[in-house]
């Protein structure tokens, strides 16, 4: 029986060894980074991360003047809170003068009574 070969662990382990080492040759032969089409690919790409970078810049830009705008407002607002509670202690204060203004001439009235 000259058909039937004793394969033993060096034959298998040389047979993947030279398998590996074809279709490394294989790889090297399609030249996949030299490619025309790889390269359109990869412009590509990257001008579709450009664009996705340029838009997340113009949203931040848009959220920071937006949290600006805000906190103008917010200040304002404030500032507006701050200049009605004045204007209510002053009118407070008025009032209280003619409160002790009518009560004075009450009291000189009373006097003058008696």
């Amino acid at each position: 029986m000259n058909g039937f070969k004793d394969v033993g662990f060096g034959d298998r382990r040389n047979a993947a060894a030279a398998a590996k080492k074809a279709q490394v040759e294989k790889y090297r032969e399609s030249s996949v980074m030299d490619d025309a089409a790889f390269a359109e690919r990869q412009s590509a790409l990257l001008a579709v991360r450009i664009a996705r970078e340029e838009r997340a810049n113009e949203r931040k830009a848009s959220r920071e003047a937006a949290e600006a705008s805000a906190a103008a407002e917010k200040l304002a607002a404030e500032a507006q809170a701050a200049q009605d509670a004045a204007a209510q202690a002053a009118s407070d204060r008025n009032l209280l003068i003619e409160q002790k203004a009518a009560r004075d001439a009450r009291y000189a009235a009373r006097k003058a009574r008696k």
